[in-house]
């Protein structure tokens, strides 16, 4: 997760909203994501999309069986769909998103016994510090 904040610190560095993603197979960081949607005026450029696509390009598969997703923040809907569809195994997740999270907060999509594909998850991960760069990121945008 601490790689995840990472990329979280990126997007807030170039005044994206500050959430960061890896996926990692066999402990190895195969696809590295931070929020880009402003920067390139493209609603899907979200952290997790950019990892999942850059660990796709890495095994040449859209399949991401073996794989682990760590995000600072809780995904949304379109996120834990990609999740969902790239059939990872786990997703873990910081702090939750009670305005838009999809993986427990507003729906549980993962989790969701209709779909063939269902990644464990895990939220509470390094929580107060996900939580922390999302509220600081807001709070000076405010004072703006």
């Amino acid at each position: 997760m601490r790689e995840a904040l990472v990329e979280a610190n990126k997007a807030y560095t170039i005044g994206e909203v500050p959430i960061g993603a890896i996926v990692v197979k066999d402990s190895s960081i195969i696809g590295r994501g931070h929020n880009l949607r402003e920067t390139h005026k493209d609603p899907t450029l979200h952290a997790e999309i950019i990892a999942i696509r850059k660990a796709a390009n890495f095994l040449k598969s859209w399949r991401l069986t073996g794989c682990d997703i760590y995000v600072t923040i809780e995904p949304c809907p379109m996120c834990a769909g990609a999740i969902i569809q790239s059939r990872l195994d786990r997703l873990i997740f910081g702090a939750l998103d009670t305005k838009s999270g999809c993986a427990g907060s507003l729906y549980n999509l993962p989790c969701d016994k209709r779909f063939n594909h269902r990644p464990e998850v895990i939220p509470g991960i390094l929580e107060d510090e996900c939580s922390e760069i999302i509220r600081n990121f807001f709070k000076a945008r405010r004072k703006k």
